[in-house]
């Protein structure tokens, strides 16, 4: 299959997910006594955080690459997909709107909680970002097990669900000095999905198909 720009565009996916990456592992560095088995990820990109600049730096093209990778995906998917599978996309679509949106909006004014009304509105975004995460994964997954040409995206999808349910569980569960090890898989498993889109979409959605012809060959 002859790629287009819009299938190519979707490798913008995998290089948000690897500037996300970058942010969370190396802005620490300017973060002094900073506990990533602890602390959660928005600390360090919370208002007077230390490591700001740095995390500014080396996030900078997570929103901007991930926001294009996933409206491309919309934009080809359109009459391509059942309607259920279609559906949830859109769905995840809207969280990374939201994400993008409501965190730079409202970033946490101190690390932990602070009390204020941002801190507050801060939480309220995440609140809503966790939700539209674990409706959107569901509803690809009733798609994609449906259908046997996406089997695998639902497959992806029940594994970034599992992450972000065991992030959502392990915070809830484990004492107060590890609740930053749990976080992260919550926090990776929507940026890690929106690259596994970001693939589907340069290979034109084809893996499943692909696999089929190569059964049916033998």
């Amino acid at each position: 299959m002859k790629k287009s720009l819009i299938n190519r565009v979707g490798l913008l996916g995998v290089v948000s997910l690897l500037s996300y990456t970058a942010a969370v592992v190396f802005s620490p560095l300017a973060y002094p006594g900073y506990n990533w088995m602890a602390q959660a990820v928005s600390d360090l990109s919370a208002a007077n955080s230390p490591s700001l600049m740095l995390w500014n730096q080396l996030d900078a093209l997570y929103d901007v690459c991930g926001m294009v990778s996933i409206m491309m995906v919309c934009v080809f998917i359109g009459g391509k997909l059942n309607k259920t599978l279609q559906g949830g996309i859109y769905l995840f679509a809207i969280m990374n709107w939201v994400s993008a949106a409501g965190y730079t909006m409202f970033p946490l004014t101190d690390s932990g909680f602070a009390g204020t009304f941002q801190d507050i509105m801060h939480v309220a975004v995440t609140v809503l970002v966790v939700a539209l995460s674990i409706v959107s994964l569901v509803v690809i997954m009733v798609g994609g097990y449906r259908d046997r040409k996406y089997r695998s995206l639902a497959i992806w999808a029940t594994v970034a669900l599992l992450f972000m349910l065991a992030g959502a569980i392990g915070v809830n569960v484990l004492p107060s000095e590890y609740v930053g090890i749990p976080e992260r898989f919550s926090v990776f498993a929507a940026a890690g999905f929106n690259a596994v889109l970001g693939i589907y979409l340069f290979q034109g959605f084809n893996f499943d198909v692909q696999e089929q012809r190569w059964i049916e060959n033998g």
